[in-house]
């Protein structure tokens, strides 16, 4: 019988979503963990969190695979007994600058699956856990200023993705309101190795001249969103893009972007 509410995260062996895991956990939830490659980050943090005296598993899956995720999902759900809560960490990346005319189109299916339609599947198969429940919180992740689908040179699959996920959540958010489900996206601005796993106390004395804040940001600064939208009285917050960039546009306008012809 599930006795806490249960907060499944995607990507959580390491970086932001391993801080959302703590924090989650600390709210008293239990925790699915999941991992692509991060076996051995998954299982040091599955042990600090269970310690704490709530529940959590580790579950190898990748996100960009239909059967993946939905074995994520039944394995989640039968061990820990139900999803109340699913936090979309992660996302796949290509870092390598280059126009879109340069990809590949496995390199374009590779970034859609992950960051659109894997993240649709998932919440496909986590809203009946929460229609039983009558209660549940979805969370997706995307990037500054996504909210106004603006130009990202070298980056065309990925912003388009993220941004197709925008409309997604708020039309999720009014279709699942009545429901007590709410669908929010959390935009994290540039927050770099290790301060993804970092707290606030951790990075408030130093400086990032590039950050209106004055300081880097931090996981903490994340995760503490999160936490607040998964509180039991948070359900009148839903349909919304969060940007948690102190301030910073992390997309350089097109002018100020030099694009190389290949």
């Amino acid at each position: 019988m599930q006795t806490r509410k249960v907060a499944l995260i995607t990507g959580s062996a390491k970086g932001l979503g391993k801080r959302t895991a703590l924090t989650l956990a600390a709210q008293g939830f239990d925790i699915a963990l999941n991992y692509l490659h991060s076996r051995e980050e998954a299982e040091i943090l599955r042990e600090e969190i269970m310690s704490t005296g709530v529940r959590c598993i580790a579950v190898q899956a990748d996100i960009t695979r239909s059967e993946d995720i939905r074995r994520l999902v039944e394995e989640s759900a039968a061990t820990l007994g139900g999803i109340d809560v699913l936090v979309n960490n992660a996302g796949p990346f290509i870092r390598e600058r280059k126009l879109f005319s340069d990809y590949s189109i496995e390199e374009i299916q590779y970034l859609l699956c992950g960051n659109l339609t894997g993240v649709i599947e998932l919440d496909h198969l986590v809203l009946p856990y929460m229609h039983r429940q009558g209660w549940g919180r979805i969370l997706h992740f995307g990037f500054g200023k996504a909210a106004e689908s603006p130009a990202w040179v070298h980056r065309a699959v990925y912003a388009a993705a993220k941004t197709g996920l925008v409309s997604f959540t708020k039309s999720l958010a009014a279709e699942e309101a009545s429901r007590g489900i709410t669908v929010n996206m959390i935009c994290p601005g540039d927050i770099r190795g290790e301060n993804k796993e970092k707290t606030i106390g951790e990075v408030e004395h130093l400086t990032d001249d590039e950050s209106p804040r004055g300081r880097p940001g931090s996981g903490e600064d994340v995760a503490r969103v999160i936490g607040f939208l998964c509180l039991q009285h948070s359900d009148f917050l839903t349909g919304n893009i969060i940007d948690i960039s102190g301030g910073l546009d992390p997309i350089r306008s097109l002018s100020s972007n030099r694009i190389s012809k290949s």
